[in-house]
């Protein structure tokens, strides 16, 4: 857009940090006259500014507060960048279907509103991509005329990579077989490989070598979570008025007359 062509550098560069990935921004989908535009909302924008990520990039305005992220993020919506729109129900039957968005005259820049998404930010990756794919597909194509040691070269490669998967196949099953029969041997079992599967490094996967099968042992937070229970469960009996006072009925006796009841108000310490 012509706008934002006349925006200074810095503004642009703060564009295109909160339009990339490392900003954390939430951007969601929404649809703004049939076409899906992406939206976020400008309380998490502000968060982004105010991030150590924001703090490393060189050439753009130094953000110490709320108040100074929010009059540059007004300044970045002046060459619309992204503007300000209206949420509407859901496009689709479905509830996760994009929201319907309507752009609103006048524009101005709010931690409560929904602002759209406008600049596609920096494009070098999805011409860097499209480049490649077509490389790999004239490389593909031109196959029978490659030399003959490349032929045999990516002949080699295939083969090992399919070796490798097939060993980390021939790995699973062997541990579970293992695992069975030490199930019935020597309970409770023992798993090889047990970081095999877990969200680690390559080289973590396989260590240790061996494990028991333990049931894992309850974290510190939750037998905090029980303390405070007990403690809660050990206060004195009566109605809360949930201000730190409690009453607490009390029978009188010492009479021939049915025993009548009076209440008490006792002061009690908050937990807070």
């Amino acid at each position: 857009m012509e706008q934002q062509a006349k925006a200074p550098p810095e503004i642009q560069k703060v564009a295109q940090f909160l339009r990339g990935g490392s900003s954390g921004l939430k951007n969601r989908v929404g649809a703004l006259n049939g076409k899906r535009l992406d939206y976020f909302k400008g309380k998490s924008s502000v968060k982004a500014l105010l991030s150590p990520a924001f703090a490393k990039v060189k050439g753009v305005p130094k953000v110490t507060s709320e108040a100074e992220a929010q009059q540059l993020l007004q300044s970045v919506n002046a060459f619309a960048f992204f503007l300000r729109v209206q949420r509407g129900a859901p496009t689709g039957s479905a509830s996760s279907s994009p929201k319907a968005l309507q752009i609103i005259p006048e524009q101005h820049f709010s931690t409560d509103e929904y602002y759209a998404w406008f600049y596609e930010g920096s494009q070098w990756t999805t011409y860097a991509g499209g480049l490649l794919m077509v490389v790999i597909m004239l490389a593909g194509v031109m196959f029978p005329l490659w030399p003959d040691f490349m032929r045999l070269g990516v002949w080699y490669l295939s083969v090992g990579m399919l070796g490798l998967i097939g060993l980390f196949f021939g790995i699973a099953i062997v541990r579970l077989i293992f695992y069975v029969i030490t199930v019935i041997v020597a309970s409770p079992g023992i798993w090889i490989f047990p970081q095999l599967f877990a969200d680690v490094g390559f080289v973590e996967s396989f260590i240790p070598l061996w494990e028991w099968d333990l049931p894992k042992k309850k974290s510190k937070k939750k037998k905090g979570d029980k303390e405070k229970k007990e403690k809660k469960s050990s206060k004195p009996k009566g109605s809360s008025n949930g201000e730190g006072a409690y009453i607490e009925e009390v029978v009188e006796s010492g009479d021939s007359r049915p025993q009548s009841r009076n209440a008490r108000i006792e002061e009690v310490e908050d937990d807070d």
